[in-house]
């Protein structure tokens, strides 16, 4: 059952009148480059959207579970972004003049290489969720040191660091090869390459990363927040060959530089952070035990341990969760990641065609009272936390000439709500703590009967906002604090905090226990479905 809480609540310390006025007419950039899309936003110093323009960009798949993407396109649709959102923000009477700056945030882990002579890229850019590395991830884990990685880095060795795509490529392109003997390779993940192009290139040479993209590469020691000898030595990596990034606090007033070009063209970049953290910043989760999960391409849990590390025991991913430098320390935390979530919603519209657009899933679901039986592990990518099993494929369960296309629709929902269930119970396992409630945020959540089904699964209330583009409000939130738009995070708490939805447990908790262990039934049968003659074709 679905509740809508309007007051925001009550606190000692209010923000004063005064300052609302003037954060009213105080506005932050944000840059939310996504797996599939870009867009620009405005915000105003009380977190409320006011100008923003998206971009879809093309995706490609040469070859079964390989996603690529062109990292021209990418700075291209960033800098389209930006001039359509400010012609908006200007229309509206408003003056660039009041944009104090801009922040960054962007898909994780996805991996750019370009020349340092040219600036130009030599390949396309890796997405995260492909999985052309699978022989090199089993190849490595039996080296000798790979069981001590975890421990320094707090990522498995899988498909989905970085560093993975780093060696593929070293390994099969040959101007990648010849770029890092010559020492004129340069690395970045996707921060990394907007903040050089969005710079003006190699004249600037602006080369830098925040801790949270750094902390999902491999190559960095998470407690020390640099690059680890002992890692970049089992990768076989020359620092002295290829240009790493350097690695800053998310908030900085000057490391990331500025717009070389456009109408902000001037304008100071002053956060940055990955895409998930920033999803955590922006649902103010600065209090260990605070959560957030996020339901986009992917679905991304991320729960706030404090300022150690936890590694995990349980299949979780140790990460950085926001770091605004200064005299405050890093703050981490426990992560589940889920490869397919939105992705599979796109692979019903688009592949199955059941609708003809990712906005009618849910209409298509609710034609039918339940799955009918059917579960759909939509392991496209093989399936990431808690699982981590890169040899599995999506296999559909359960299907019946019962089986209609709602039960299909359906099934491809519930494999994110399945999904996040196991992630709760491994975060319960590794902190001790059972979440009470879940903030949720991501294109998916717009689906109430699929926010209701994960309430449901969890058997804990979900919470979900208003405004929903809190990864990008995290962005702004971070580039604010450098220039001291905000000082203190008391001053955020009333941001996006009215008209919340919580969706509250339905269905009975034998149900739910019963369709949960049907999924992990399914999860263990849908393993070992790629072969060597499918290998064969990553190499």
């Amino acid at each position: 059952m679905a509740e809508n809480e309007h007051a925001a609540g009550s606190s000692d310390k209010q923000v004063p009148r005064q300052d609302e006025e003037k954060l009213k007419n105080c506005f932050i950039g944000s840059i939310d480059q996504g797996t599939t899309s870009t867009r620009f936003l405005i915000f105003n110093g009380l977190g409320v959207p006011v100008a923003s323009h998206q971009i879809e960009f093309k995706q490609m798949y040469p070859h079964p579970g390989w996603m690529e993407q062109d990292p021209r396109e990418i700075v291209e649709s960033v800098q389209t972004c930006i001039e359509e959102a400010t012609k908006s923000f200007t229309g509206m009477g408003k003056s660039v003049d009041d944009i104090k700056a801009i922040g960054i945030t962007s898909q994780r882990e996805t991996t750019v290489l370009w020349d340092r002579d040219t600036g130009e890229p030599l390949y396309n850019a890796i997405a995260w969720p492909d999985t052309r590395t699978q022989p090199i991830v089993r190849e490595l884990k039996d080296k000798q040191g790979a069981d001590k990685l975890q421990d320094i880095c707090g990522l498995p060795l899988s498909t989905y660091p970085s560093a993975l795509k780093l060696t593929w490529l070293l390994r099969n392109v040959k101007e990648v090869q010849q770029a890092y003997d010559a020492g004129r390779l340069m690395f970045g993940t996707i921060d990394t390459w907007l903040l050089y192009c969005l710079n003006g290139g190699k004249e600037k040479n602006v080369h830098v990363t925040d801790t949270t993209n750094a902390s999902r590469t491999m190559f960095v020691d998470l407690r020390s927040l640099e690059y680890s000898p002992e890692v970049l030595g089992f990768f076989q990596l020359d620092p002295k060959k290829i240009r790493l990034p350097k690695i800053v606090p998310c908030s900085d007033a000057e490391a990331f530089g500025s717009l070389a070009s456009g109408t902000l063209k001037g304008k100071k970049i002053t956060g940055c952070l990955g895409d998930q953290s920033a999803a955590l910043v922006g649902q103010l989760g600065f209090e260990p035990g605070m959560a957030k999960n996020t339901y986009g391409t992917g679905c991304f849990l991320l729960y706030n341990v404090g300022e150690k590390p936890v590694m995990s025991s349980h299949g979780l991913l140790a990460t950085v969760a926001y770091h605004f430098g200064g005299k405050r320390k890093p703050v981490y935390a426990l992560e589940g990641s889920i490869a397919v979530a939105g992705s599979a919603v796109k692979y019903v519209v688009n592949n199955l065609k059941f609708v003809d657009s990712s906005a009618k899933i849910s209409e298509c679901a609710g034609t039918v009272e339940d799955n009918g039986g059917c579960y759909f592990v939509t392991a496209f990518s093989g399936l990431f936390a808690p699982y981590w099993i890169d040899d599995a494929q999506g296999t559909m369960f359960g299907i019946t000439q019962y089986t209609q296309q709602g039960h299909i629709a359906r099934a491809a929902m519930e494999a994110t709500c399945f999904q996040t269930k196991a992630i709760l119970d491994a975060m319960e396992k590794d902190s001790g703590h059972k979440l009470t409630e879940l903030a949720v945020d991501g294109g998916m959540t717009d689906s109430d009967l699929c926010m209701q089904t994960q309430a449901d699964i969890i058997n804990i209330p979900v919470d979900r906002p208003i405004m929903r583009e809190t990864t990008a409000l995290g962005a702004a939130i971070v580039a604010g604090f450098a220039v001291d738009v905000w000082l203190e995070f008391e001053e955020l708490k009333e941001i996006n905090k009215e008209d919340r939805t919580i969706f509250k447990p339905q269905l009975p908790l034998e149900e739910s226990t019963r369709m949960y262990r049907r999924w992990t039934k399914a999860v263990e049968m849908s393993k070992g479905w790629l072969d060597s003659d499918t290998e064969a074709q990553s190499q």
